[in-house]
């Protein structure tokens, strides 16, 4: 109850706040973190990567869940042929089991899991920059409040152009290309995007992305060309090999045509011998 009161009060002192900050036209400002962190690669990848143990996890628990199920079955179904001392060892088997998979899942997905403990240190390098980043932002740009909308703060209504989610996101990305530079070429496009307004880096940005979409369709057009190309290239090899297999065994058939006719022709002469033979005996 006591704190419900002391809820109720910090309730009514943070609306008096904002009450007397809007009368002086205070700025407000809300960050989105769940955009955020999806828009960024390293948290993706690592992610990704997390999802998979996740799943190998859950495969483990599935597998002990039919193991010990197994042992059940076999212990109900051999239960009338054993002792009450192996009933007792077969059950106590059982038990351990279900132990060992009850500390498997609260190591794995309990609160204090390793889910839950690698999910922090995931989140919590980019929480941090972003922390920092917000930072910066209000106190170059005059911001009285900096909200987080994915967070348990109540938003009944959020104007979009008090949102600083990109802002936030384009320093994020501008810190990372900074880490990437290998040469003084690439360090200075990277200080002269730095040396952008928001405005600018958002025209800049939103240009170098039709750009890109320009570029992709080129190049799928380019992609959808060459397989024409490939598919008539294909035609015309099949046709001109279904030409040439006709040329060879119209070839073939002929030569097997000349030599049959040149082996019938040699068996239709009579043999010599016989007939010298026939008018010797004649004679005698």
């Amino acid at each position: 109850m006591k704190t419900l009161k002391l809820l109720a009060i910090s309730l009514a002192f943070l609306s008096i706040s904002f009450a007397a900050d809007a009368q002086r036209g205070a700025r407000i400002g809300y960050i989105d973190m769940e955009y955020i962190l999806e828009s960024v690669p390293e948290y993706q990848e690592a992610a990704t990567q997390l999802d998979g143990k996740v799943q190998r996890w859950k495969g483990d628990i599935q597998k002990m869940n039919l193991e010990i199920d197994q042992m059940k079955l076999n212990l109900a179904n051999e239960r009338v042929l054993l002792t009450k001392e192996l009933i007792e060892e077969r059950e106590e088997e059982v038990q351990i089991k279900e132990d060992e998979l009850i500390k498997y899942q609260q190591d794995r997905f309990g609160p204090n899991g390793d889910l839950i403990i690698q999910r922090r240190q995931l989140v919590q390098p980019i929480q941090d920059q972003v922390f920092n980043i917000v930072q910066e932002i209000a106190e170059a740009k005059k911001y009285d409040f900096i909200f987080d909308k994915s967070a348990d703060v109540v938003m009944l209504f959020a104007a979009k152009r008090n949102d600083i989610s990109e802002t936030v996101l384009r320093s994020i990305n501008r810190n990372n290309k900074r880490k990437e530079v290998t040469n003084r070429r690439e360090k200075k496009e990277v200080e002269r995007r730095e040396s952008l307004s928001d405005e600018e880096d958002a025209v800049l940005t939103e240009r170098e992305e039709a750009l890109e979409d320009k570029k992709d369709e080129r190049e799928a057009a380019m992609a959808d060309r060459k397989r024409i190309r490939d598919s008539i290239r294909a035609v015309k090899k099949a046709e001109f090999q279904r030409r040439r297999d006709s040329l060879l065994d119209i070839r073939q058939r002929r030569k097997d045509s000349i030599a049959e006719a040149r082996s019938g022709g040699g068996s239709g002469n009579p043999p010599s011998g016989d007939d010298d033979g026939e008018g010797d005996d004649g004679e005698n």
